[in-house]
């Protein structure tokens, strides 16, 4: 039995206790007066003024420039815009716009840009969730649209241009995307460079821009069994993306059908084109090796001007699975949309070429059939270029 002061002593320790929560979670301001003041001191407030009268100035900090800002936030700005209340005022559009792009562009920590932007951290975060949100949800039906046949014909068009790869439809390639480990995952996102990721799979165009993404496989899968989980591959498998019908070279009488190239992890297939490998290789598959690079190095590019653009993929997110993925596929449509904003290029295509070709018929070759009348071709008067030797 307990003596009647040892339950006073039970109670006042209860009490103690009880007290002591209560006014650890009491909150002393319902909106710091840090935050409550930013619109008459925030410094943020006057230096946007500022950039807008200064284009370069602007480009440096959000990564874009201002008619670019401008079209992206009239697009999500419905999306994104809060009401009033009597405890406080909304954040306005153009201020959530700016912390999302200036966190991807940085990868500063929210508490530093508490600090900029005199806006609560969890707030911040709260932020770059909603915007990454609706800028993927609206920019990606409108600027990684899959294309359609016109389309793919004049991505093969440029890549004959720009990378001396006759119909190419894109390069692909897996990136990783450093981590934290999330919790109780063991090793499902090490992957074989010995740190946590998840994985961007891409196909790129040549003039940088993402045809295809997809995010969030774990790290330690090989980027073949990552490309033939996507939705991507299903359809390539079911002859389903519209791609154009084999034909000819033109000017030639190779008839070779429309393929991505891409490096030796992936496999081989009648639409998908990856180097020979060993060391014993003849001229000719040296050449071939050495062109199908040449072309692949437009997703690796790709990636770098990603990452240099927008600094957040630098470093290892500390975020949940769900907004590290939101991120990455934002930087990517971002992508597309500042080049097509920035430096839009007129289409190639030849719509009589397009009607005169698109019928035409090649016999059913295996893959690696496809890949040694490329290799043939690319040895040949008519396909070889005139410095290539020397890079074999």
């Amino acid at each position: 039995m307990l003596t009647t002061k040892q339950k006073r002593m039970i109670i006042a320790y209860y009490y103690y206790n009880k007290i002591k929560k209560e006014t650890k979670n009491k909150r002393l301001y319902w909106v710091h007066p840090i935050i409550q003041e930013k619109n008459e001191f925030g410094g943020f407030i006057t230096l946007y003024r500022v950039m807008r009268q200064h284009e370069e100035k602007f480009v440096d900090y959000f990564r874009m420039k201002m008619s670019t800002f401008d079209k992206l936030l009239t697009t999500i700005e419905n999306n994104i815009r809060h009401e009033n209340t009597k405890m406080r005022e909304s954040i306005p559009p153009y201020i959530r716009l700016a912390v999302t792009l200036r966190y991807m562009a940085t990868g500063d920590a929210f508490a530093r840009l508490h600090f900029d932007f005199r806006i609560g951290i969890k707030t911040i975060a709260n932020i770059v969730r909603e915007v990454t949100h609706h800028i993927w949800s609206e920019l990606s039906t409108v600027y990684m649209r899959m294309p359609t046949q016109e389309e793919w014909l004049n991505i093969a068009q440029r890549y004959e241009i720009n990378a001396n790869f006759p119909h190419c439809l894109g390069a692909l390639d897996g990136k990783h995307i450093r981590i934290i480990k999330p919790e109780e995952s063991g090793s499902m996102f090490l992957n074989y460079k010995h740190f946590f990721s998840i994985v961007l799979m891409a196909i790129v165009d040549s003039n940088y821009n993402y045809i295809f993404i997809d995010v969030g496989s774990y790290g330690k899968e090989c980027d073949s069994n990552v490309f033939k989980e996507t939705q991507f591959w299903k359809k390539l498998v079911d002859n389903t993306l519209n791609i154009p019908s084999p034909c000819s070279i033109i000017n030639t009488n190779y008839i070779l059908p429309y393929v991505f190239v891409a490096d030796e992890a992936f496999a081989l297939h009648a639409n998908v084109l990856r180097p020979y490998g060993g060391n014993e290789l003849t001229k000719e598959q040296k050449i071939f090796n050495y062109r199908l690079t040449r072309a692949r190095r437009y997703v690796e590019c790709a990636f770098g001007i990603m990452a240099n653009k927008w600094r957040i993929l630098h470093r290892s997110l500390n975020l949940s699975l769900d907004l590290t993925v939101a991120i990455v596929k934002t930087t990517c449509v971002l992508q597309n949309f500042i080049h097509t904003e920035e430096g839009h290029v007129e289409p190639l295509i030849n719509r009589d070429r397009l009607n005169s070709r698109l019928h035409l018929e090649g016999n059913n070759l295996t893959a690696d059939e496809i890949r040694q009348k490329y290799t043939e071709y690319f040895s040949s008067d008519e396909g070889s270029l005139p410095w290539q030797d020397k890079y074999t």
